[in-house]
């Protein structure tokens, strides 16, 4: 297992599963936006592969925890992007099946994230045969994220960006903006950045 290190007294090396949650959480939302947006392109499959093997350690350690769980599906979400093509429709799979198992035991956790990393698989990815991308169930999954949390960054980006694949311009509109007001996020400042430059170019393309 790839050793995660800490600067302790003595700089002592620490395997992912010695962590606390809190460390264990933190650590895995750092480097997938250390790796989504600092990142070259060409290097981040094998980077979201290894976060993969870490957030997947991560579950389980807390397999009763909703939080372990959606961050392994927005991992495998985001190596599925890095990816691409067929051999990542495996991976969304995967993802599905671990946000929807968040959701079984805390669909509330981490301000409705699963509901919002799920929504934006289903208008994602392809439809049948290929896979199971469907505009309905998207969209009524990223309206259960914004009821839980209507302030949010990302609840709103993706609806946002979701209107915006649908050709409602204006609505899209309303959402990217309400995004681009969210507060900033504490420990999640890299994260909140690259998701105001992504809603900025949304609006710039509208």
């Amino acid at each position: 297992m790839r050793l995660i290190t800490l600067v302790f007294a003595g700089l002592i090396a620490v395997p992912v599963w010695a962590m606390d949650f809190e460390t264990q959480l933190v650590d895995i939302q750092q480097r997938w936006a250390e790796i989504q947006y600092q990142m070259p392109e060409g290097e981040r499959e094998k980077a979201f592969e290894n976060l993969a093997g870490d957030a997947e350690a991560f579950v389980a350690n807390y397999p009763d925890r909703a939080e372990p769980l959606i961050w392994k599906g927005i991992v495998l979400s985001a190596y599925a992007g890095a990816k691409g093509g067929l051999g990542a429709l495996g991976l969304v799979k995967e993802a599905r099946k671990t946000l929807e198992a968040a959701i079984a035991i805390d669909p509330d956790a981490l301000d409705g994230s699963a509901y919002t990393s799920l929504g934006s698989l289903y208008y994602q990815v392809p439809g049948w045969p290929l896979s199971f991308g469907d505009e309905k169930q998207a969209e009524e999954f990223l309206r259960k994220a914004l009821a839980i949390n209507p302030d949010g960054i990302d609840q709103n980006y993706f609806f946002g960006d979701f209107l915006m694949e649908q050709g409602e311009r204006k609505r899209a509109m309303i959402y990217l903006n309400n995004a681009l007001k969210a507060s900033p996020r504490p420990g999640r400042e890299l994260a909140d950045e690259g998701r105001r430059k992504e809603i900025r170019s949304r609006l710039d393309m509208l």
